[in-house]
């Protein structure tokens, strides 16, 4: 199949690759190019460049490149032809179609995007209506749903009629027998059609192309099944989208962060609260397609999870695809079996934001189900080699010896005995399992995150170098555990009054191609929309790192304390003092 060559050269004529990427991916300027994370591979530093003037882009972490149309191949995983209509829609260069096939398989997705529109349209004038929608509008307020969030996800309703939807699919032209194998409709026995969709609360499912692609409805009483949910259509797979994502991304790209919640209501409820980065996976088992989907937009991901058995085994499932996918999983439960619609309108906002400041670590996840499902079962010292292999798997190195501790206090066994057969090293126990009391079910143990505070600290500098003033003598170089940001910070303290723009940071280590290397690095590491979202950001880094020094300060008395006592010497009530107040004000 070919498609006129001239059409081709005026969509590439048309088309601003910096635009259309930046659709996808977060982009941030750095002199004529635009720099940011690869929608391809999972990093943690951008190395995904876009080159405006020259057409095309590169990553230079995992190799891939081209033009325009090489990146909505790749990203909407479609062929050459799909790639050039997509562009040639967004530019108005009409395309014609010579394979037969081809083109029914495309007019027949438009059709149905088109009924798909038009229902969406009509479901949500039912709800508006006075009379029709008012026991859907009601039942919205007892959920606590406002007009403006009904807006914001287009919310509708489903008549409990038989022929509403038909009638209004038929006065705008569209062909009932697409309409039914889009989900809208369902073929009578007498023939003709009759709605799929009746007395529910329509939920639209878009695309983050804009396109509507499914419906779910919510029965609004007793109706069984709770949820209607469109199956698997020309423009639909169950398991391969993700509900909200459409609105969510750039909140998640900022953040580099997603909340994923089970239902669209949840989902619903914690973007009226303000968690604009929340996505819902649609009642399904998180499947590698959306993990692969969401990595795109965020290289971490925090699961809202009941604390029931069913609720749980999801949890676990979903950690295990994305950690797969390379998306850093963490898991946040949910107090008293509530869902997350249900804690934000009982508690309020604030509430959720204190639970989604201290998740769960996967690995903290994994080792407690199996713990708590094994115990009794087997001997513990089976257990601990269970957790083990989990250990190995899901924990970074410089975590490990920490979980072991940890699984250990779980398990009542003694650290120095499993580090006798080799599950530890040396020097890490008395200290470690002081702070994580045998029993204790909450751990925030992070050393890769810590050097990602490093990172970040310099990042948000060299986007506003102005702030260094006011950070300089805060954050001492000491802190960084990382020797080259250590050096680096400390040169920029040294020049912190005469640091206005980033060409003035640049200027400073010019002739330093270690530090222009590291600085480049971190360009784009951070995605701040101003002054005040930057500090707000360096004064939690500044009390992450007080809260480090106070932990350093805590493993060494505890180290003089260990050593004292074992060499039967009287240890000084003051020194025990010291010791017990940084364990109270670490735990606060």
């Amino acid at each position: 199949m070919r498609i006129d060559d001239g059409a081709k050269r005026e969509i590439l004529a048309r088309a601003d690759i910096g635009e259309v990427i930046g659709a996808y991916v977060s982009l941030r300027k750095r002199g004529n190019d635009l720099v940011g994370l690869c929608p391809f591979h999972g990093e943690k530093s951008p190395s995904f460049h876009v080159h405006p003037d020259r057409g095309f882009f590169k990553c230079f972490g995992c190799g891939v490149g081209g033009d325009v149309l090489t990146f909505l191949q790749k990203q909407e995983n479609v062929g050459f032809q799909d790639a050039l209509r997509i562009l040639g829609k967004r530019y108005g260069v009409e395309l014609q179609d010579e394979d037969p096939r081809a083109a029914r398989a495309r007019n027949e997705r438009e059709a149905i995007y088109h009924a798909n529109d038009v229902a969406r349209a009509w479901f949500h004038a039912m709800l508006r209506d006075e009379r029709a929608g008012a026991g859907a509008r009601a039942y919205c307020e007892r959920r606590g749903i406002t007009a403006a969030t009904v807006e914001a996800f287009s919310l509708g309703f489903a008549p409990d009629r038989w022929d509403g939807l038909v009638t209004e699919l038929r006065r705008n032209d569209v062909d009932l027998a697409l309409a039914a194998k889009a989900g809208l409709l369902k073929p009578s026995e007498r023939g003709g059609f009759y709605d799929f969709y009746r007395g529910r609360l329509m939920i639209p499912t878009l695309a983050t192309t804009g396109e509507t692609i499914a419906f779910g409805g919510r029965a609004l009483g007793d109706q069984e099944p709770k949820y209607l949910n469109t199956s698997t259509t020309p423009v639909y797979t169950k398991g391969r989208y993700l509900f909200a994502l459409n609105v969510a991304r750039r909140a998640a790209a900022k953040e580099d962060s997603a909340i994923v919640v089970e239902g669209y209501l949840d989902c619903i409820a914690l973007h009226q609260a303000g968690f604009a980065n929340a996505v819902a996976a649609l009642g399904t088992a998180f499947t590698p397609e959306q993990a692969r989907e969401l990595r795109k937009v965020a290289s971490r991901a925090v699961l809202c999870y009941d604390a029931d058995a069913a609720g749980i085994d999801a949890a676990l499932k979903s950690i295990d695809v994305l950690s797969a996918e390379g998306v850093s999983a963490w898991a946040l439960r949910i107090p008293e079996g509530k869902d997350p619609d249900e804690f934000v309108r009982r508690n309020g906002a604030d509430a959720f934001a204190a639970l989604l400041a201290k998740p769960l670590a996967a690995t903290q996840v994994k080792l407690d189900a199996e713990i708590d499902r094994r115990r009794g079962q087997v001997e513990p010292s089976k257990l601990a080699s269970w957790a083990e292999e989990t250990i190995q798997r899901l924990a970074p190195t410089a975590e490990r010896d920490n979980w072991r501790v940890y699984v250990a206090g779980r398990l009542g066994l003694e650290p120095a005995d499993l580090r006798a057969k080799g599950q530890f090293s040396a020097g890490v126990l008395k200290t470690v399992l002081a702070f994580n009391p045998r029993g204790s079910r909450h751990v925030n143990i992070d050393k890769t995150a810590w050097r990602a505070f490093e990172r970040e600290v310099i990042a948000i500098v060299l986007d506003e170098p102005s702030l260094l003033g006011e950070y300089a003598d805060r954050i001492l170089p000491e802190r960084f555990e990382s020797p080259e940001l250590r050096r680096v910070w400390g040169t920029l303290r040294s020049h912190a009054r005469s640091l206005v723009q980033p060409s003035d940071v640049r200027a400073v280590f010019a002739g330093d191609d270690d530090a222009a290397a590291t600085l480049a690095s971190l360009s784009g590491v951070v995605r701040l929309a101003d002054t005040e979202e930057r500090r707000a950001k360096l004064d939690r880094v500044v009390a992450r790192f007080a809260r480090d020094d106070a932990e350093r300060r805590y493993r060494e008395l505890g180290e003089r304390i260990d050593r004292l006592f074992e060499a039967g010497e009287p240890v000084p009530t003051d020194l025990r003092a010291q010791h017990a107040a940084l364990a109270a004000e670490l735990k606060g």
